[in-house]
């Protein structure tokens, strides 16, 4: 059982939060089985909705013993599982509704038994030209030329991926404020540079031997796209000199 701080009772504000904790302080209680979690990655895991931290009015985050157990127990089924995120979700929510459920164990050797690979990571999804027109409410021409521009490109097959959506979505919306599709090919093309730059940090596991190894890949690029949305943000906040809410 994974052990965490306990504050001594009849310690005013600090009894009313029931032993609430610190990221901080859950980073040290995790580390010692877990020695390579990092801040980063449990910000990542609660937004991926793994997790639910309460939030201070200055918007601080307070972990319950509840919430530390529940990071230990995703930190094991990744490490010892090699399960995505959304099986550990779905196992997790099983488990918290009563529900009598099996976990799935992919890719590790355990007492010399060797089993299962990892599942291929599932194609994202698709979506067609014509449901991408009607989904964002704009018509052949503007897509063509937006196409131009690089701001959406389609798939081999001709659909585009479905984030196309929220992109057509963005654009539109910035159009509202005079900004054109020409104007935001300096925003695609550092886009692509920072892809890239996950791509060369991830590029070694997609390649590794080890199909456990491989099997990171996707959680890992999800990770790293995550932190750099993050900082761009951030730095275009403070280019700006404003604070979003």
């Amino acid at each position: 059982m994974l052990q965490t701080p306990s504050g001594g009772a009849g310690r005013g504000a600090a009894a009313a939060d029931s032993g609430l904790m610190s990221i901080g302080t859950v980073l040290n209680a995790l580390r010692d089985e877990f020695p390579e979690v990092t801040i980063s990655k449990i910000r990542f895991l609660e937004s991926e909705g793994l997790v639910e931290p309460r939030r201070t009015p200055s918007g601080y985050r307070k972990f319950s013993p509840q919430d530390v157990e529940r990071l230990a127990r995703i930190l094991r089924m990744q490490r010892d599982h090699y399960l995505p995120l959304k099986v550990i979700r779905e196992h997790l929510d099983a488990v918290e509704r009563g529900e009598t459920v099996q976990l799935p164990v992919l890719g590790r050797q355990r007492d010399g038994e060797a089993l299962a690979a990892p599942a291929e990571v599932p194609t994202a999804a698709r979506i067609g030209r014509g449901d991408l027109l009607a989904a964002a409410g704009m018509d052949e021409r503007t897509l063509q030329e937006w196409e131009s521009y690089g701001l959406l490109t389609p798939l081999a097959d001709g659909a585009y991926d479905a984030e196309a959506i929220t992109v057509a979505s963005l654009v539109a919306e910035l159009g509202r404020f005079g900004i054109e599709p020409r104007h935001l090919r300096v925003m695609k093309a550092a886009a692509d540079r920072e892809a890239g730059l996950v791509d060369q940090v991830v590029a070694p596991l997609k390649r590794h031997r080890n199909p456990q190894t491989r099997a990171h890949a996707e959680e890992r690029t999800k990770e790293l796209a995550a932190l750099t949305v993050r900082l761009h943000a951030a730095l275009v906040q403070t280019a700006l000199g404003v604070r979003l809410p």
